[in-house]
């Protein structure tokens, strides 16, 4: 059960609320807005301020959100077709970079984010309606900040969006569409005008709300990517940002790694900020049964089939120290085995085992890849997991700012800085190896880039030639799973000039580092332009 400071409460629509620090039940919930019919109180406030909270978590985990977008498009996992049956469609052309528009992956985002976008909208509409509330500015200052969250995705994904800041609009009224530069500009402006009305207490009440922390953790994400956003490095910048959260924020990294993602995870000393979950009260988190084959239910005497997905690819795992922690921490592979450490029988008499192998994106066996346990799996475990999304942590501040120094010419402070990322990991193991330098990470890649088939790398190009591809490795170990990778690869000039598995190189598609605007958008919106390279 979650801490009982966060509390969520159902609405009459379903929707699940975001409450902290209280247990009244009493408080007035609305399935609908009649115009003059309402009149709003300082105490429907968590209640009207809870939608446009409880979006982050489809925007995260819902399906075909986030979490698929940034990893599934990367080389670090894949799913692929298994056996002949389920699986493989789009999430194939996820991985080959051959998508066009209707692309689901960008249905999904979108549709999410603007989600989210309206419930702000509509939250600082209602809030408005109360009279003599007290901090009221700061109220939607809070609400700015969390919109700005919103469009900064939008910005990464899409560039050329609508900015929508209204949500009293005339019926029929179809928003202009927006450039990349305006889009920054305004992520920027309404992080700026929100920082000092935002709390920068590390209290249990501002647990999931966005703090002072982490807009400044927006604006350094934002500033990191700046040169592939608006073509203008902004390393300066970004370290500003983050030396205020890594000095001022109060946050230490957690003793072991793991303690990020367990199921009580809530409160740990590492998150900047976090989208709460709950199994009962705040679903949406399903990632074990996406992940794991059908076979591994009596390892976790799971509430159901896992659905046999998504996998690491081969070569990627290929590239952890056999001493890395994290290896062990995140990836389950090898013989398996029930809850009571009785072997995994398959009919045939052989017993289960996840293979580091992939034969093909296009036929893989149900046990081929290794599976992704990152986020603790309960005994029991439905599709619904507790445990919270450590969406900024204070390793992601840290790394931002290695890379900040090692872009601008300190690759000694950097390599301190991913030292003590790295300690916690090889402390049990071999703690010497937990040291790195300025020159490994200025140098290239570990990863053996090439086409990859059956176990072999054809057309090999290795990543010796990538620039400060030592430090894109640190991130790969460091942050897989959490939505990092599509962004990483781009901006260390990857994504479309690297192949790996079934995925071919083919820099002509660099395009494809920007999302096509979903045809089921353009066809409502006649102000709206497909981005450049797709299809109208």
């Amino acid at each position: 059960m979650k801490n009982k400071n966060i509390i969520y409460k159902i609405l009459a629509s379903g929707l699940l609320l975001l409450g902290t620090g209280c247990t009244n039940l009493d408080e007035n919930v609305y399935d609908k807005v009649i115009g003059e019919e309402t009149k709003f109180k300082a105490e429907d406030l968590a209640s009207l301020m809870a939608p446009a909270y409880t979006s982050l978590r489809e925007v995260y985990w819902g399906w075909d959100a986030a979490f698929c977008l940034y990893e599934e498009s990367s080389d670090l996992i894949v799913t692929p077709l298994r056996n002949g049956i389920g699986w493989g469609d789009y999430y194939i052309t996820m991985h080959q970079h051959t998508y066009e528009a209707p692309l689901p992956h960008a249905e999904g985002n979108w549709a999410y984010l603007f989600g989210g976008v309206n419930n702000v909208n509509k939250a600082i509409f209602q809030i408005e309606q109360i009279p003599d509330l007290e901090n009221k500015d700061a109220v939607f200052q809070e609400l700015r900040a969390l919109r700005a969250i919103y469009y900064y995705l939008l910005l990464d994904n899409f560039r050329n969006v609508p900015i929508v800041t209204k949500y009293d609009l005339p019926k029929g009224y179809l928003p202009e569409q927006n450039t990349g530069k305006e889009v920054y500009d305004f992520v920027e402006s309404e992080l700026k005008g929100a920082l000092p009305y935002l709390s920068d207490k590390k209290e249990s009440k501002n647990y999931g709300k966005v703090t002072k922390w982490a807009a400044k953790m927006t604006l350094a994400k934002l500033y990191l990517n700046a040169e592939v956003y608006i073509g203008t490095p902004k390393w300066n910048e970004a370290l500003a940002e983050v030396n205020d959260v890594i000095n001022n924020g109060g946050f230490t990294l957690c003793t072991n790694y793991l303690d990020n993602f367990i199921i009580e995870n809530q409160f740990s000393s590492e998150q900047i900020f976090s989208i709460p979950f709950d199994q009962k009260k705040a679903g949406g988190s399903y990632w074990p049964f996406k992940t794991l084959a059908a076979e591994s239910q009596v390892t976790y005497e799971l509430a159901g089939g896992p659905w046999n997905g998504s996998g690491g690819i081969p070569q990627f795992i290929d590239t952890y120290d056999p001493d890395d922690q994290r290896l062990k921490d995140s990836w389950l592979g090898g013989k398996q085995f029930d809850s009571k450490g009785e072997p995994i029988m398959l009919k045939n008499g052989a017993q289960f085992e996840y293979l580091n192998y992939l034969t093909d994106v296009n036929g893989c066996e149900p046990n081929e890849g290794y599976r992704m346990v990152k986020y603790e799996i309960g005994k029991g475990q439905i599709a619904q997991l507790s445990n919270d999304v450590p969406f900024y942590r204070l390793a992601d501040a840290m790394m931002i700012k290695a890379e900040c120094l090692l872009r601008t010419g300190d690759a000694t402070g950097a390599a301190q800085i991913v030292t003590r990322v790295r300690e916690r990991n090889f402390r049990k193991t071999n703690p010497a190896k937990a040291t790195v330098t300025g020159a490994k990470l200025l140098g290239g890649s570990v990863y053996q880039y090439g086409t990859y088939k059956a176990g072999v790398i054809t057309n090999y190009e290795g990543g010796a030639d990538i620039p400060y591809g030592g430090f894109l490795d640190e991130l790969a170990w460091e942050f897989v799973g959490e939505a990092h990778r599509k962004q990483d690869l781009i901006r260390f000039g990857v994504y479309s000039k690297k192949s790996w598995f079934s995925k071919v190189a083919n820099p002509a598609g660099a395009f494809r580092a920007i999302l096509p605007i979903p045809k089921v958008q353009l066809e409502r919106n006649s102000n709206l332009k497909q981005n450049p390279g797709y299809l109208p």
